[in-house]
């Protein structure tokens, strides 16, 4: 099980710190701080370089928290807070499938977190190294 929540983690981290260098600094075929702020404006999230800024930290805490298994709650609630911010402005309208630009994949990342958190991040953690 352990070994388990650690690929999960891992990967599910990693992945979500690298969506976030995608809004941060282009990296990853993304747009930056100012394509994604442009985005941002062009759809309502407001000033649009400022939550493009707070979106991407948000993201890369959280991704680098839930990869390393530290304070895995916070990364969590990072990561779920996110996406479901990405559900409500961006995707929801879409429908449930992503080949539709819809809120899929956020589900399944919100679902992730959520099971990781409620169980545990695992003993290969830093959460289990340093409060058990």
């Amino acid at each position: 099980m352990d070994l388990g929540l650690l690929i999960l983690r891992v990967v599910i981290g990693a992945l979500f710190a690298g969506h976030a260098m995608q809004k941060l600094a282009g990296w990853f075929g993304g747009y930056g701080l100012k394509g994604t702020a442009g985005y941002f404006d062009s759809i309502g999230i407001k000033p649009g370089y400022l939550m493009t800024l707070l979106a991407g930290l948000a993201e890369l805490a959280g991704g680098v928290l839930f990869a390393f298994g530290f304070l895995t709650w916070a990364g969590a609630a990072l990561i779920i807070l996110t996406m479901l911010i990405a559900v409500f402005k961006v995707h929801g309208r879409n429908g449930l499938w992503a080949t539709s630009g819809g809120y899929e994949y956020n589900l399944v990342l919100i679902v992730v977190a959520l099971a990781v958190a409620l169980t545990g991040p695992g003993d290969y953690s830093l959460d289990a190294a340093w409060f058990n």
